[in-house]
């Protein structure tokens, strides 16, 4: 027995005074197991280790789990849309108010339509025109509209045989005597015009009795003039282009009869009709955009926010938008009454995920509880975020319980995709990975052994070992470090 070790010895016993050492069995005993310790304890100290005392062991278990897929999230409105006018305009009133629930087809909005207003009589009363139009081309012309191009047809034709027969010899005459009788005015016109002046010269009248005479001698001269040259075209004739001029008018009056009597034709009435189809376009045109200054709830929700205030100018934005650069062209912002889940699943995990498939869902700020939904959509295009692939999966909530959860909680959702049957299965936390590849460290003779195994599925914290273990291991659950392997890790023996 070393120097020390004895040393040790002889102090304990000397703290016991009182002990009865006629027993010296027990006391050897005694003195046999702290020497045990203290040889063991110096030995490790002289290795430079210490036990550790929080190595766990765990057995390997067989067991069926479900095989769960978890997912983070959060809570987002089913719909969520900026309302706008299909049409910019003047906002004349609001019917509500932020945070009233509306529901689908309600009017929550009116915009100015005052001059649509005006627009739509006009595009009636054009409407109105032209459908009259057409009834008159469909129910043809009137008989007394025929008898009167008759008479104006028979007034032209009787012009143009007096043209072509010329005057008669009576007309002639009378023209002669016309003549005659102008001559003989103008005779006495000029008499009294002589006698008139010799007054004048004899101062017996005024100078202005002595010009009405010359006057009234100049007007019957005239008339000579006009009754000789009305003569002479008498006996002239008719000229040629006053006789084309009167057969062009009776040709053109023929028409008009006929075309009367023929009835309208169908080129005509097809293009009046195509002018009430155009004028009645106008109109619905004009209806709609009146229909339009009623903005009215696409489905029930909730208004979120209203943006333009009485008077402002609003002007048509992207209606499905929910970002800040389309609120300053909207009315309000609407989102429906109904929540749901949105997460983001990795490109690895996707194909394990079917709609229709049911989730269980646990919010942060309800402890404890949990939320039942399903799969409703599973986007068809992949989002690259810092290098990671990942699809959108939004989860739809079962009611009532669902009505508890609000935009922008924080949930977590859990896929069950398959279970595993009879497995075999150690904690995440034992399976490590060397150089040979994964493992886990055994305990074999008191000395941690590392044994490569295959993986299969996790579950539950756990791992599925397909090969590598047999099932009545004891695995590590805190694995040794590097150091602690090659410095000897030792454990208690038994």
């Amino acid at each position: 027995m070393k120097e020390d070790q004895l040393s040790e010895v002889l102090s304990i016993r000397a703290a016991f005074p009182k002990i009865d050492f006629s027993r010296r069995w027990l006391w050897a005993l005694l003195s046999s197991l702290i020497l045990l310790g203290l040889f063991f304890g110096r030995g490790l100290l002289l290795r430079g280790r210490t036990l550790d005392a929080d190595v766990i062991t765990q057995g390997v278990e067989r067991a069926t789990v479900p095989v769960v897929i978890t997912a983070n999230g959060t809570v987002e409105a089913e719909r969520s849309i900026n309302l706008s006018p299909k049409n910019s305009g003047v906002v004349q009133t609001l019917l509500v108010e932020e945070g009233d629930r509306v529901t689908q087809g309600q009017v929550i909005a009116l915009m100015d339509d005052s001059n649509l207003r005006g627009e739509l009589i006009q595009a009636q009363g054009q409407l109105a025109q032209q459908e009259a139009n057409l009834d008159r081309l469909i129910a043809g012309d009137r008989p007394e509209d025929i008898a009167r191009a008759e008479a104006q047809l028979a007034e032209a034709e009787a012009n143009l045989r007096e043209l072509r027969s010329g005057s008669r010899e009576q007309e002639i005459a009378q023209s002669e005597a016309r003549l005659q009788r102008a001559r003989t005015t103008l005779q006495q016109q000029n008499a009294n015009l002589q006698r008139y002046e010799s007054l004048y010269s004899a101062g017996a009248i005024s100078r202005e009795e002595a010009e009405q005479r010359r006057a009234d001698r100049d007007v019957a001269s005239a008339e000579v003039r006009e009754a000789q040259e009305a003569l002479a075209l008498q006996a002239a004739g008719t000229r040629d282009e006053q006789i084309s001029q009167a057969e062009a008018r009776v040709e053109q009056q023929r028409q008009s009869v006929a075309a009367l009597k023929a009835g309208t034709r169908s080129e005509d009435i097809a293009q009046a009709r195509a002018q009430v189809r155009s004028a009645e376009g106008t109109l619905q045109t004009t209806e709609a955009m009146l229909q339009d200054t009623e903005i009215t709830a696409p489905f029930d929700g909730v208004v979120n926010q209203i943006y333009a205030e009485l008077g402002a100018f609003v002007s048509p934005s992207v209606s499905g938008a929910g970002t800040e650069s389309s609120s300053s062209s909207s009315i309000l912002q609407l989102s429906s009454d109904r929540n749901e889940v949105v997460v983001n699943l990795p490109e690895s995990q996707i194909s394990k995920v079917e709609i229709a498939q049911p989730v269980v869902i646990r919010a942060d700020a309800f402890p404890g509880e949990t939320f039942t939904g399903q799969v409703e959509r599973i986007a068809a295009q992949a989002t690259i975020s810092q290098n990671v692939t990942s699809f959108e999966v939004r989860l739809s909530l079962d009611l009532p319980e669902a009505e508890k959860l609000r935009v922008g909680m924080n949930v977590e959702a859990q896929f069950e995709v398959g279970r595993l049957e009879n497995a075999l299965l150690v904690p995440n936390a034992a399976v490590v990975r060397g150089a040979e590849g994964e493992g886990v460290y055994v305990l074999e003779g008191g000395e941690p052994v590392f044994q490569t195994i295959q993986t299969g599925e996790t579950a539950q914290g756990k791992t599925e070992v397909t090969a590598g273990l047999e099932g009545d291991e004891l695995v590590l659950i805190s694995p040794p470090s590097e150091e602690e392997e090659r410095g000897g890790f030792a454990f208690p023996p038994g």
